[in-house]
């Protein structure tokens, strides 16, 4: 086995399917290839997969990945159309200009990253990535924000609770809580309200709690479960698309995550999408002749 391979785990059965980050003594620190998840485990319990894809769990993983796109973009029309857009009509056809809350989007993992982009762009929700370890999180917070200046902020990656610890309301007991609390922390330095800049934070089994108290308007994990990569860009594309004026159906939105609510929770928050008029791109307005 090297860096970089997929495995699973033969004490878990192979439910999760993982890829090997590093090599530690007789073991390996393993990061989730569907679920946010870093967990470690010595060389003699991993097996190496040849096709994940025919994997029973994988193939869950992207049928729930699938359902959540679907969902997402049922949501988009609806809420633009809330907000007094024509949801589906073409550019030229379209009286208003949307304006989508802006997210700058922290990952702990590239593969992610990408993933979470490219949804981003499908969407056409303005999206800034920044790949980098996790923490390194509060450093790069701190140089960007006024350079980028979003209205939602994703600081996510992977984590989870370490082994034999009992104690879930230390932080210490965590793999990169105690990160993600400094990042939002460095993130609410930056701007306190909560409406003006809207904070997704946590990974699999993350402290919710701490998370919440740090400055965050929606976290993971309640139940301290896994949580699927795509939920924290669910909640940031919900988050984009929610008009200023209304306030984000908490309940709702986390009921649409594909962890549910044991694995995300947040408190009342407005959103961040607005619409403009005219469209410079209406037929109605290319049509007018200048004199």
């Amino acid at each position: 086995m090297k860096q970089g391979d997929v495995v699973i785990r033969k004490s878990y059965g192979g439910d999760i399917v993982f890829r090997i980050a590093e090599f530690v003594g007789q073991g390996a620190l393993l990061r989730g290839t569907d679920y946010r998840l870093l967990a470690d485990a010595p060389l003699s319990d991993l097996q190496p997969v040849r096709n994940p894809d025919e994997l029973i769990g994988a193939q869950k993983a992207r049928i729930q990945a699938t359902e959540s796109l679907r969902r997402m973009q049922e949501e988009r029309y609806k809420q633009t159309g809330r907000a007094g857009a024509y949801p589906g009509a073409g550019a030229r056809q379209q009286p208003y200009f949307e304006m989508p809350g802006k997210v700058l989007h922290l990952d702990g993992d590239v593969n992610y990253l990408k993933k979470s982009m490219q949804v981003y762009g499908q969407l056409r929700v303005p999206a800034e990535g920044i790949h980098c370890h996790e923490s390194q999180m509060p450093q790069i917070l701190f140089r960007v924000l006024p350079q980028v200046r979003p209205d939602i902020v994703v600081i996510t990656g992977h984590d989870g609770v370490l082994k034999r610890r009992e104690d879930l309301q230390h932080l210490g007991n965590y793999k990169n809580s105690f990160n993600f609390v400094r990042a939002v922390q460095a993130a609410r330095e930056y701007e306190r309200n909560r409406d003006s800049l809207i904070i997704v934070a946590g990974a699999c089994q993350s402290h919710f709690e701490a998370l919440l108290q740090a400055g965050a308007n929606f976290a993971s994990s309640p139940a301290r479960i896994m949580i699927h990569a795509l939920d924290p860009v669910y909640v940031a594309v919900r988050s984009a698309f929610t008009p200023f004026r209304d306030t984000i159906n908490v309940n709702d939105v986390v009921a649409h995550t594909i962890s549910g609510v044991q694995g995300v929770g947040g408190i009342e928050t407005l959103g961040s999408f607005r619409v403009g008029m005219p469209n410079p791109q209406a037929e109605q307005l290319q049509n007018v002749n200048i004199v």
